[in-house]
């Protein structure tokens, strides 16, 4: 298993990845597939120093990956970044998930951040109990604000406030 710096020949695979979790209406807004020609303006805007976007290989194979997303758009908020997790369906409960969130955690300090958010939908309940694993708080609930397949449904927004390790 290798986490690394996803370069623009694993768009295929990372937009498949997020493709694949479309049908199952938990893990993302989007109701139909996304192209990679859609994704690469979003993949240009990660930088590996500030706002990276990572890839997980099992046996030279991505099976997921964690972006960083700048919070808002504006300068009093850099210190804060939205993070994304996706897995493929054929490595769901392998503990990917865990391991890409640990490494967010562990360097947000050197990329400059304090605050972590992640926006989840309420009935997502594997993701809420992953980043709650993790010292993850509930920040807010937005009842409701999305309409899935003509079912309302609430995103939870949840936040960690990140500590630099003693040395």
């Amino acid at each position: 298993m290798t986490i690394r710096h996803a370069t623009e020949t694993d768009l295929p695979a990372i937009v498949a990845i997020y493709n694949a979790a479309i049908p199952s209406r938990m893990a993302t807004a989007d109701l139909e597939p996304v192209s990679v020609e859609s994704r690469l303006p979003w993949f240009k805007a990660r930088s590996p120093s500030q706002r990276p976007l990572w890839v997980i290989e099992v046996e030279g194979v991505i099976a997921g990956w964690l972006s960083f997303q700048s919070f808002y758009g504006r300068p009093a908020y850099s210190k804060t970044a939205e993070i994304s997790i996706y897995i493929a369906p054929g490595f769901h409960r392998c503990g990917l998930g865990r391991q890409l969130l640990a490494q967010a955690i562990s360097e947000s300090p050197s990329l400059g951040l304090k605050t972590l958010l992640c926006f989840i939908f309420a009935h997502n309940q594997p993701s809420l109990k992953l980043f709650e694993t993790f010292g993850f708080q509930d920040w807010g609930h937005l009842p409701k604000v999305a309409e899935i397949d003509s079912v309302e449904r609430d995103l939870v927004i949840m936040g960690l406030r990140i500590t630099k390790p003693v040395v």
